[in-house]
């Protein structure tokens, strides 16, 4: 059980983790703690190593390059080869139904698409030929978008939604973030294909923990496992329960062990992702909005934003046009028409 309580604990750290990280970026006062604990550990730590570690994140994080695709490929690969070695096999031979065994595949099949258009699709970039015409599909709120402001790396009018990413060095339409795992920026024109790679991938890693789980509950129940006995270790003759139960399946299966607990986790983390996601795009909001929002409000004006009035002092959307229209947008992007343009 010492694995169990271990994996349990190691659950539960990551998950606040993650929750706590969420909450801490929308804190300047927090965000400066964390600049101040660097320092202090930069104190400690030799000065080679801190330039090797900032060069390696600045490789990994700041320029494109293809370490988490392929990061993300072997994993997955990794995944489906114990899946397809042991899971399916031993499923077949307990009659499981052949479509649930073949349903990982199928969605294999549909995320790799979806991964392959997200990572070479356009995001939107702004160039100097659609410059004017993305300069017209959203309206400026003069606050995080101000008007007629300019990008002093492309030298454009920044339309409003847009960005500048220093990974890729371009801005791009209605930017939501840069996604080191496809290894491109999620845009206005890719934003459909990332959010269905996202949900195919969430779904697959789902289904092959179920088809786990339910391989070991069904050779529990097909081999009368709770009816056994054993002798622990005072010598005592003891029924089979829950907790024998499960130490006897790690030992005997513990790859599968192993497997089905590193998609649960995953499921958890991806579900999770997706619901913030699919809440932003019926929204109408994008990662970059949802994250500088309070702060731009702030910015612009600190005593409102800073109240403690009855009044609301958070950031309106004013992009959101209702749950149906919102998604429209999304999985039905307006795309600059050039030749119309040059007739006109």
């Amino acid at each position: 059980m010492d694995f169990l309580v271990l994996f349990l604990f190691y659950l539960a750290f990551l998950l606040i983790g993650i929750v706590m990280i969420c909450i801490f970026t929308k804190s300047q006062r927090l965000k400066g703690l964390v600049l101040e604990g660097a320092q202090v550990c930069s104190c400690v730590i030799p000065q080679c190593l801190q330039r090797a570690g900032r060069r390696l994140l600045h490789q990994l994080f700041h320029t494109r390059n293809p370490t988490f695709i392929v990061l993300h490929l072997l994993l997955q690969g990794l995944v489906y080869a114990e899946y397809t070695l042991e899971i399916f096999g031993y499923c077949q031979e307990l009659e499981f139904y052949l479509p649930y065994l073949l349903l990982p595949y199928l969605l294999l099949g549909v995320n790799l698409l979806f991964f392959t258009l997200t990572s070479s699709a356009n995001p939107g970039t702004i160039n100097k030929t659609n410059e004017s015409l993305l300069l017209e599909v959203y309206e400026f709120d003069h606050v995080m978008f101000p008007e007629n402001s300019r990008c002093s790396t492309c030298d454009l009018r920044k339309p409003a939604r847009s960005k500048h990413c220093r990974v890729c060095d371009r801005c791009v339409h209605r930017f939501d973030h840069h996604c080191v795992w496809v290894n491109n920026c999620i845009g206005a024109w890719n934003t459909r294909y990332f959010l269905i790679y996202l949900l195919t991938l969430t779904a697959s890693a789902a289904t092959i923990a179920i088809l786990s789980a339910a391989f070991l509950v069904r050779l529990v129940a097909v081999s009368d496992l709770y009816q056994d006995t054993y002798i622990d270790d005072l010598g005592h003759v003891q029924s089979v329960d829950t907790v024998f139960l499960i130490q006897y399946l790690f030992l005997a299966f513990p790859r599968i062990i192993f497997l089905l607990g590193f998609v649960m986790v995953l499921s958890l983390l991806l579900a999770g992702y997706l619901c913030f996601l699919l809440y932003l795009a019926a929204t109408n909001q994008t990662t970059n909005e949802w994250c500088k929002r309070d702060w731009a409000w702030g910015q612009h004006c600190p005593l409102v934003a800073w109240s403690t009035s009855a009044e609301t002092h958070i950031y309106q959307n004013m992009h959101s046009r209702g749950f149906w229209s919102n998604l429209h947008e999304i999985f039905l992007p307006a795309i600059p028409c050039y030749e119309e343009k040059k007739k006109n």
